[in-house]
């Protein structure tokens, strides 16, 4: 058996597609800022001219995940980060954009095995928002430790994963029929007249 897990060294293979919504910029900026020392402190060039970090602004969170899904199946990248803030006001539109935002960076990761790290601040108050942009900590610094541990881990998993190390046995038979067909296994009373 083996234990598999991510580490914050050996990042310059990586490569990440960040995508920022742009609607509540003042909090989506200082987690992108976050993001970005997090991603430089540990060995990623965060250059948008360079060749390890893009990044894609869109209008606001709930467009995140469709571009976040774009990148993802590309495969181009390790990781994909999300970041914007969803904050409640007086209408159920909070709940249905922050719901649908969740719902489809979860897919979009699901769809097409690449981590897209969830990092959208869903928050009732402006002054939450900016707490966890930058004020108290940013949240941004953990999204991309999620997106390095992520990446790491999941470059081990296929490249130890890709091969079985148990015969594959093309009928899908148990084990106990090592020898045995799918047409060799009519009911006895067939076998014996």
């Amino acid at each position: 058996m083996a234990v598999f897990e991510g580490s914050f060294t050996q990042t310059e293979p990586l490569r990440f597609a960040v995508v920022i919504g742009r609607f509540n910029d003042l909090v989506s900026v200082k987690l992108l800022e976050g993001c970005q020392d997090c991603l430089k402190r540990h060995g990623v060039d965060t250059n948008p001219h360079g060749n390890q970090v893009d990044y894609v602004w869109v209008p606001g969170s709930f467009e995140v995940p469709i571009v976040a899904r774009q990148l993802a199946l590309s495969h181009r990248y390790d990781a994909v980060i999300c970041l914007g803030a969803v904050i409640k006001g007086q209408t159920p539109h909070f709940d249905y954009v922050s719901s649908e935002v969740a719902k489809g960076i979860a897919a979009a990761g699901f769809q097409t095995g690449v981590p897209v790290i969830f990092g959208i601040l869903t928050v009732d108050t402006m002054q939450q928002a900016l707490e966890r942009a930058g004020i108290k900590s940013n949240h941004g610094w953990d999204y991309a430790m999620s997106a390095l541990e992520m990446a790491s881990l999941m470059r081990q998993l296929r490249s130890n994963l890709a091969e079985p190390s148990y015969p594959h046995n093309p009928q899908s038979l148990p084990a106990s029929f090592p020898n045995t067909s799918v047409n060799n296994l009519a009911p006895e009373s067939e076998q014996l007249s």
